[in-house]
């Protein structure tokens, strides 16, 4: 019987050794902490566990459907918490497992999940693409800005940082924008 050869493969994935953490667990700890800076890797929020789904090809959009893997989520997690751990990820792969491999056994259908899981992390694909739209591109030209922008960059565009944004005084004395700026000095010394 098939089913006997699955059952040993499937303690493979409990982590033999107590310290090592399986390709599944290192899956859900790699989605858990995806664009959390506090999060410890101990439990995932719902639109990572969503992510997950996407990224690892869960959601099928046949057989599982975003809104499938969002009832799993609220079925599996606690009343008050909005995260579920790795034991409950477990649980929620084996309701959805069912959903995404029908006809397949329960263990089967499991090990096929966890096969879509296993060692990826989250798609970053796609995340910050730089799109040259000629909305942007005309929003960021900076000749074409007017008034005080247009202050703050060179003619080669590049800004002029302080200078561009202060006004920085002229102790000088003269008054801005006169032409023999500078030249009393040589005046008095030239009449004496």
């Amino acid at each position: 019987k098939p089913a006997k050869r699955l059952s040993s493969e499937s303690n493979s994935h409990e982590g033999a050794v107590a310290g090592e953490i399986s390709a599944l667990e290192e899956a859900f700890r790699k989605f858990a902490v995806h664009g959390d800076t506090r999060a410890t890797g101990k439990e995932m929020h719902g639109k990572n566990w969503s992510k997950l789904c996407k990224d690892c090809h869960i959601i099928d959009g046949k057989n599982v459907t975003t809104t499938d893997v969002d009832i799993v989520f609220s079925k599996i997690k606690g009343k008050s918490v909005r995260t579920i751990t790795f034991e409950q990820f477990k649980e929620a792969l084996q309701e959805l497992s069912k959903k995404r491999f029908k006809g397949k056994s329960d263990e089967e259908a499991l090990q096929e999940m966890y096969k879509l899981i296993e060692g990826k992390g989250p798609d970053l694909t796609g995340v910050t693409k730089t799109i040259a739209s000629p909305t942007v591109s005309r929003l960021t030209d900076t000749s074409k800005f007017t008034g005080s922008h247009k202050e703050r960059f060179d003619a080669s565009g590049k800004g002029k940082g302080r200078a561009g944004r202060e006004d920085l005084v002229d102790n000088s004395g003269y008054v801005s924008g006169y032409k023999h700026a500078g030249t009393y000095d040589h005046k008095v010394q030239g009449n004496k």
